[in-house]
């Protein structure tokens, strides 16, 4: 697809969308949908107003305080992401999405430890949610705890060996936990995956292969 029909597929939907809430202004459906398109388009504002009037309609709407938190998490502002956050675990307690948005805001603010765990309950609740053992990785790594940080790596690996960011942060924790010869693969793959791999650690990678 061109990028040319891409933004025409999209004003399309656009079109269809505000016509439908704009006979049915109680669509919660609709409302929502509106606001992840406009997201998609660019024009935030307009995404936070459509998700704000679907969770005004109906405020038990996980799905629209999960993406509104995203908005609010893009845009720094990570107390409305974390109060929309924490609504949705008041309303679905074993929403993996939450803990890991969560997580992320607690080690934006360098609270590793609360950070760890709430990727933890992700990865518990959904082992399969290969954002929570990448972000783990992260968090692990920040704690130079290299042996957990390379043990969530390659679950993040096996669950998607294709998956760029986690060649990445595998390499990563194998560089600090001294293997640098398997750092140096999973770098490698990364970079194939189209991973624009840090040059400082590719310096750092090859000073130590070399010594």
């Amino acid at each position: 697809m061109s990028e040319t029909q891409g933004k025409n597929d999209i004003a399309a939907a656009i079109k269809d969308l505000e016509k439908v809430v704009e006979q049915n202004p109680k669509n919660v459906i609709a409302h929502h949908q509106l606001g992840l398109v406009y997201r998609h388009a660019g024009r935030i504002d307009d995404a936070i107003s459509e998700l704000e009037k679907a969770i005004q309609l109906d405020d038990q709407s996980v799905e629209s305080l999960i993406n509104l938190g995203a908005i609010f998490f893009g845009r720094g502002d990570v107390d409305r992401a974390l109060a929309l956050n924490e609504k949705v675990l008041k309303i679905a307690p074993n929403m993996a999405e939450a803990h890991v948005n969560i997580g992320l805001i607690r080690q934006q603010q360098n609270r590793v430890d609360e950070a760890i765990e709430c990727y933890i309950k992700a990865t518990q609740i959904v082992p399969e949610l290969i954002t929570g053992w990448i972000n783990l990785t992260s968090a692990y790594t920040m704690k130079e705890e290299d042996e957990k940080a390379v043990e969530a790596a390659r679950q993040a690996v096996t669950l998607d060996p294709d998956s760029a960011m986690a060649r990445n942060n595998l390499a990563v924790a194998l560089y600090f936990k001294g293997d640098f010869g398997e750092s140096q693969e999973n770098m490698e793959k990364a970079r194939n995956l189209g991973y624009s791999v840090d040059q400082r650690f590719v310096q750092a990678l090859e000073e130590k292969l070399g010594s």
